[in-house]
């Protein structure tokens, strides 16, 4: 035998059903505040994940102009090595080519190197960011799962009409609105071991 909530609702007394009056209007109100809050968070998280994808595409990119400046350095050195070796057996008339080959190729094995380590910072910067925008999408993650339970045990209160539900619902709705608020304002605020948890 299957149980109708309406049929239920229309035998409740109406003495009941006036003492609850206030709860459809309350879960509307409260519905339509936590769902225009979401909608904000939403898109400052869109930004946020722009942002992500940028700098995580500018660390692949800067990573690989590592590599390359590493390959260059590695056949550089190796060039000059051979170079030294070609000096010691040059005749007087090679001496001065071979010299000024060795001077442009240590040359050249210093600049790699130190373009390849400003790429390592650059690289490391971008990873930096990530973390940091990373770190907000989390407080808007679960701002949003916060938000979407309370506004499924809200729905769930105005159809039973139970009071007790409604105050249970404002629970995740009051995190999800101080995780918001943390992904807007940029706070610290982070459970780290719900994060891990659901990650």
């Amino acid at each position: 035998m299957d149980i109708d909530p309406l049929e239920l609702l229309e035998s409740a007394k109406p003495q009941a059903r006036a003492k609850r009056a206030w709860l459809n209007p309350a879960v509307a109100i409260t519905v339509a505040l936590l769902a225009t809050f979401m909608g904000i968070c939403k898109v400052k998280d869109d930004n946020i994940v722009q942002g992500m994808q940028q700098a995580q595409a500018d660390k692949i990119d800067h990573w690989s102009y590592y590599q390359a400046r590493n390959v260059r350095e590695e056949i550089a050195r190796a060039t000059l090595v051979q170079l030294k070796i070609q000096a010691l057996v040059a005749t007087p008339q090679q001496q001065t080519l071979v010299q000024e080959s060795i001077r442009a190729y240590e040359t050249l094995v210093k600049d790699q190197a130190t373009k390849k380590d400003e790429l390592k910072g650059l690289a490391e910067a971008d990873q930096k960011t990530y973390d940091a925008l990373n770190f907000r999408d989390d407080q808007f993650d679960l701002s949003d799962a916060s938000i979407a339970i309370a506004i499924s045990l809200l729905a769930v209160a105005s159809l039973t009409q139970l009071p007790w539900l409604f105050a249970i619902a404002l629970l995740p709705s009051a995190f999800g609105v101080v995780m918001g608020t943390a992904g807007l304002g940029g706070l610290s605020l982070h459970p780290q071991v719900l994060i891990q948890l659901l990650s």
